[in-house]
């Protein structure tokens, strides 16, 4: 028997309609699946029921994904990689239109979809992300502007995604029980995008310089990035405003500059 080890952030859903409501949120029939954390197996199972094409499941825990490998030894839709997700390659194992599946550990799940937000430059067109947060965390991800919760993450989040459903789940839905509430929410690409980031890094480098002092104005921090009369000129921008009161649109029209300077 394997117990939830507390250094890896697990805690297993053993709640079954709420596992049911999370696959149901996307037509899995037939379709390329990728689940990330599976742990002993109970989102899996279900996931299975519906018939999906081809299932990757990506197991830290060495002994879980052992176990994960005997159960599912004779099916051959599925592939279990004995990984870290933050060091394993999506863009090599990732087929087109995956379904990718997640209930993150806490402690990195920012992380985690960081790092799917940025397989944008190895072309990974995955066409829906159901993906378990902290609930805290869950409002910053989709933090709209002008709200306390708007910052670098949902300006990150926001260029790559749009939020399609959300629902919070009760710490009684786990074991061991999390001190937090949980929330799903569910993603998907944006098609069409008005602006033209070659590489969401330096998106992601623009906006952590620049609320690394989000209660500062943005004078000093702009001359990190270039000169400020360039930026002036070409941007429009008020270099007394702070962090929070620039829209995501312009970081992503000051990333485009950035690239180009």
């Amino acid at each position: 028997m394997s117990f939830a080890k507390k250094s890896l952030g697990q805690n297993y859903l053993i709640d079954l309609n709420i596992i049911k409501k999370i696959v149901n949120l996307t037509e899995v029939k037939n379709k390329n699946v990728l689940e990330i954390g599976p742990g002993k197996g109970a989102l899996t199972e279900q996931i299975l029921k519906k018939g999906p094409n081809s299932l990757i499941l990506i197991e830290k825990d060495n002994i879980l994904s052992n176990e994960l490998k005997l159960k599912y030894q004779n099916d051959k839709r599925v592939i279990v990689y004995n990984n870290d997700i933050l060091k394993f390659k999506l863009e090599t194992k990732t087929k087109k239109n995956t379904i990718i599946f997640g209930n993150l550990p806490y402690n990195i799940s920012s992380q985690i979809l960081a790092k799917i937000v940025k397989l944008e430059k190895y072309s990974i067109k995955y066409s829906s992300l159901i993906l378990m947060f902290q609930k805290e965390l869950a409002e910053r991800i989709i933090g709209k502007f002008g709200t306390p919760n708007y910052g670098r993450l949902s300006i990150l989040v926001n260029y790559q995604l749009s939020i399609v459903d959300k629902f919070n789940v009760s710490p009684n839905c786990f074991l061991p029980k999390p001190k937090v509430d949980s929330t799903i929410l569910h993603f998907k690409p944006n098609i069409k995008k008005l602006y033209n980031i070659k590489d969401l890094e330096n998106l992601e480098k623009v906006t952590n310089i620049f609320f690394s002092n989000k209660r500062k104005m943005i004078n000093k921090t702009v001359k990190k990035l270039f000169d400020k009369k360039k930026l002036i000129l070409n941007k429009d921008i008020d270099l007394k405003s702070r962090p929070s009161d620039l829209k995501p649109e312009k970081y992503y029209e000051i990333t485009e500059l950035f690239e180009k300077s």
